[in-house]
């Protein structure tokens, strides 16, 4: 996921959110969903660069929902299963924004996975925007993924939000192991949040 030019700022990213969401509630629809990936971040108040919008649904047929609610608004790619990466996915543009939305069907014991599991269920906080309440997984999973796909323009920003503005040591290190990351990245993550304190 995430094909889009990095370039949406947060008004971009709210006002595709709730256009879609006030879709969905206009035909009675609520499918359980998380938000992940950068835009997730840039909701959580981390300055990053963001090129889409990406839905995380727990079920098929909730991505078959949305697509069907979204359906007078551009698709970009029709709803399909894609076995290279084990999603059932599907891409629209909502308010000149790319929203991806897709279920990840892949196994792992471990809740420290962003996208896979139980970690983005478990592990989210609640944002409020306009008449909604959007879910958004947590940081320290997001923060894991960047790093492992080591992007500094990315996971920098992450770790200097988190290092202020507090984090869970536990579900962060949960997911390093998850990600299995190297030394030398939980090295750069301990000397920049060692002296950070827990989140409440």
């Amino acid at each position: 996921m995430g094909s889009g030019e990095a370039s949406l700022r947060l008004k971009d990213v709210t006002s595709a959110l709730e256009t879609a969401l006030t879709t969905l509630r206009a035909v009675g629809a609520a499918p359980d969903y998380r938000v992940g990936g950068t835009s997730a971040a840039l909701l959580q108040g981390v300055q990053l660069p963001v090129g889409d919008v990406d839905l995380l649904m727990a079920r098929r047929e909730d991505v078959d929902t949305v697509a069907a609610a979204l359906s007078s608004f551009p698709c970009l790619y029709a709803t399909s299963w894609l076995p290279q990466s084990s999603q059932y996915f599907a891409r629209y543009e909502v308010n000149k924004v790319t929203l991806e939305i897709s279920t990840v069907e892949q196994e792992t014991d471990s809740d420290g996975m962003e996208c896979i599991g139980r970690g983005p269920w478990e592990h989210y906080v609640l944002i409020t925007y306009g008449s909604h309440r959007v879910p958004v997984v947590r940081l320290e999973l997001r923060l894991a993924t960047e790093l492992l796909r080591d992007r500094p323009d990315r996971y920098h920003p992450l770790l200097d939000h988190l290092a202020a503005q507090g984090f869970d040591p536990d579900l962060l290190d949960r997911a390093m192991t998850a990600r299995g990351l190297s030394a030398e990245q939980r090295h750069l993550v301990n000397n920049r949040l060692g002296t950070a304190t827990r989140s409440a």
